[in-house]
């Protein structure tokens, strides 16, 4: 009868493993793999010189630009903003209704959604001033999804060695159980 307490134990030790969520998160996203950084992963830039601060991302199907003073960080408006990259150019259009100047040129775009560094030229005329800032779109290599159907397969497989492991706990304890009772009978 003391071995009943040690197979109660033995299973709920072996439960927890058995119903383990295994290594991905709610969205089906890698747990055990390196952190992502910079937040929503879209490759975006800053730079400012002593009049200006530009910050770009790169998503949506447009370089989107947000442009403020250094000093007040207030938003520069209806300005005109041209993009440089190699011998690509092209002139950015400003949305009023969101603050922001866009980039839709399909061949610049193409050019910087590649993989790599790719060193951006901005000039700005805003009224009677005017800058030139540069900065680096940093575009990371896209994420190789391999298929997750071998890796359930693997859990699926770890799960029922588990599962096999536990009954075995089982039985043996069930025949070390019976053994005693038979001494002690007889």
């Amino acid at each position: 009868m003391k071995l009943l307490p040690l197979l109660l134990a033995a299973m709920l030790c072996m439960a927890p493993a058995l119903a383990g969520p295994g290594a991905h998160g709610p969205n089906g996203e890698h747990l055990d793999g390196p952190a992502a950084t910079g937040g929503t992963g879209v490759p975006y830039l800053e730079t400012f010189t002593e009049s200006f601060e530009l910050v770009g991302r790169l998503s949506g199907g447009e370089l989107s630009i947000m442009v403020d003073r250094y000093e007040t960080n207030e938003p520069v408006l209806g300005a005109d903003l041209a993009v440089q990259y190699k011998n690509l150019k092209a002139r950015a259009t400003f949305h009023a209704d969101m603050g922001d100047y866009a980039v839709d040129d399909p061949k610049l775009l193409a050019a910087i959604s590649q993989p790599g560094a790719h060193a951006l030229s901005f000039t700005l005329v805003a009224g009677e001033e005017s800058g030139r800032l540069e900065g680096t779109l940093q575009v990371a290599e896209p994420a190789h999804d391999h298929d997750h159907d071998d890796h359930d397969d693997h859990r699926a497989g770890t799960r029922w060695l588990l599962a096999a492991v536990a009954a075995a706990v089982v039985i043996a304890a069930a025949f070390l159980v019976r053994r005693l009772r038979q001494r002690q009978g007889a």
